[in-house]
C-alpha cells in the first residue's frame, strides 16, 4: 500500500495516454511492423500478435536473432507513426495542474517507448517539457518497456534518491511490469487494470483522475 509515510521523493511518468492524449495509431503501427518483420523473415506468419505490443514483438525477434539493421528499420517505421500521432496531441485532464504542483518538490522523470525525438516534440508542443528533470526515450534504453531498462536509467541518474522513494505512474500493463521489475511501486491510471491483472501486474494504487495522485505523495 502507498501512503504519505512512504516519503516519496521522485515520480516516473509514462507519456501516451497518461499525461498526453496522443493520436498514435498503436494497432496500425503494430501491424505495419509485424508485416515488415514477416517480409524480412524474422517473424513467422503463425506468430500471434494480438497479445503483444510493438515493444514485445521487437523484443521477441531480437531474442530470435534479428539483425540490428532490421530492428533499426522497424523502429524507423514506429517513429513515423509516433511523429504523425504527436501532431495536435493534447494533455490529459489535470496534467498541467498536477505537474505545476509537483515541480520543484519531487524529482520528475518521464519514461516512454517513443523515440526521444517524438517525445520531445510532443512535450514541447504541449508546453510541459520544462516540467521534467529527465526525459527518457527508447534511445536511452537497452530494451523498451515492459523491460525495466528505462526506469533503471532514471534510478541511476538520480543516484541520490533511493529506489523505494520513487513511484511510477502509467496507463498500461507494460508500465506496471517495468516498474515491478525495477522494484518501484506502481500507480495505474485509467481503465487498464483488468489487463494488468491478467498480465500479472498488481498496482499499489489506482487513480481515475491525475490530480488524485496528490493523495499518494
Amino acid at each position: 500500500m502507498l501512503n504519505k509515510e512512504n516519503a516519496i521523493r521522485g515520480i516516473i511518468f509514462d507519456m501516451d495516454n497518461t499525461l498526453l492524449q496522443s493520436h498514435i495509431d498503436f494497432p496500425a503501427m503494430k501491424q505495419a511492423i509485424a508485416h515488415f518483420l514477416i517480409r524480412e523473415g524474422t517473424l513467422t506468419r503463425e506468430f500471434s500478435i494480438a497479445p503483444h505490443t510493438t515493444s514485445t514483438i521487437l523484443a521477441h525477434v531480437k531474442e530470435e536473432g534479428a539483425s540490428e539493421e532490421v530492428l533499426t528499420a522497424a523502429l524507423q517505421i514506429a517513429e513515423g507513426y509516433e511523429l504523425t500521432g504527436m501532431e495536435g496531441a493534447g494533455l490529459e485532464p489535470g496534467a498541467l495542474e498536477l505537474l505545476d504542483k509537483l515541480q520543484g518538490n519531487y524529482g520528475l522523470a518521464l519514461v516512454t517507448n517513443n523515440s526521444y525525438a517524438a517525445a520531445l516534440r510532443a512535450l514541447e508542443n504541449t508546453g510541459i517539457k520544462e516540467r521534467f528533470d529527465l526525459i527518457v526515450g527508447r534511445d536511452q534504453m537497452e530494451a523498451m518497456k515492459p523491460s525495466p531498462s528505462g526506469n533503471l536509467f532514471v534510478l541511476n541518474h538520480f543516484s541520490e534518491i533511493e529506489a523505494n522513494a520513487w513511484i511510477s505512474v502509467g496507463d498500461s500493463w507494460i508500465d506496471g511490469q517495468a516498474a515491478k521489475e525495477a522494484r518501484i511501486p506502481f500507480i495505474s491510471y485509467g481503465n487498464g487494470v483488468p489487463l494488468m491483472v491478467e498480465k500479472g501486474v498488481k498496482p499499489a494504487a489506482h487513480i481515475d483522475k491525475l490530480l488524485s495522485l496528490l493523495d499518494y505523495v
